[in-house]
């Protein structure tokens, strides 16, 4: 059997129309079937360390950062001082890291058009969607308090939080 290029390039045009379609290479009734690559693991880079922590200090700053919100939807302040200020000072480095994350976010998308890369176990992504999340939900909130109390609570213990 001679096979001719137009042939060839017929099928090749068929088998790129139907996967396009989502039809597997059965119902094309095509004889050649396209396979896909196997997934290949990267390799591991020297900053895949930098990602991970800077991915979990992002995580674990965000889940702060949105406790301390639902405290000050609830009770109109933030979190209480704690014991030796221990609490509030989490909460202030919390909301610190969560501000350096969003603005690396930011940055990284005008520089190069993209976001952060997920990283390592997609811990950095979380990270970046968790952060713009509570970082919203805390401005929503923040806008709700002057509304409905009348002031936004300040960084230290005053006459209306933990005073």
């Amino acid at each position: 059997m001679v096979t001719t290029m137009a042939n060839v390039h017929g099928v090749e045009r068929a088998l790129r129309t139907n996967i396009r379609r989502g039809k597997s290479c059965r119902r094309a009734r095509l004889q050649v079937c396209a396979r896909k690559p196997k997934a290949v693991e990267p390799e591991p880079t020297e900053n895949d360390g930098k990602y991970i922590a800077a991915g979990a200090g992002g995580t674990l700053a965000a889940g702060v950062c949105a406790w301390s919100t639902f405290t000050l939807k609830t009770t109109g302040c933030g979190l209480p001082p704690g014991p030796g200020g221990a609490l509030g000072a989490l909460e202030g480095v919390s909301f610190l890291a969560l501000l350096g994350v969003v603005g690396w976010s930011a940055y990284t998308k005008v520089k190069t058009g993209k976001g952060l890369p997920p990283g390592p176990y997609g811990l950095l992504g979380a990270a970046e969607g968790l952060s713009y999340l509570v970082l919203l939900a805390y401005i929503v909130v923040l806008g709700i308090n002057y509304v409905q109390l009348g002031y936004i609570p300040g960084a230290v213990p005053d006459n209306n939080c933990f005073g």
